[in-house]
């Protein structure tokens, strides 16, 4: 439970930008922002959010068409 809620809150913050991914030729890594972790996971969740609140929106655009079966 405790590692679904960690990788919860790495997910929000990589969406929010507080860690970016460096790559180099010899190496890869991830570089977090400590100042700005609290606000980037916020910031990650509103993202997601909104991204969700526009998909049910968008679905109740969605027309029914009747089709008469043979």
């Amino acid at each position: 439970m405790i590692k679904f809620i960690l990788s919860i809150i790495i997910i929000l913050a990589l969406v929010g930008g507080a860690i970016k991914f460096v790559a180099t030729e010899e190496s890869w890594s991830l570089v977090m922002n400590k100042r700005v972790a609290l606000s980037s996971v916020q910031n990650g969740a509103i993202v997601i959010y909104e991204f969700v609140e526009t998909l049910i929106s968008d679905a109740n655009k969605i027309k029914v068409v009747d089709s008469p079966l043979k």
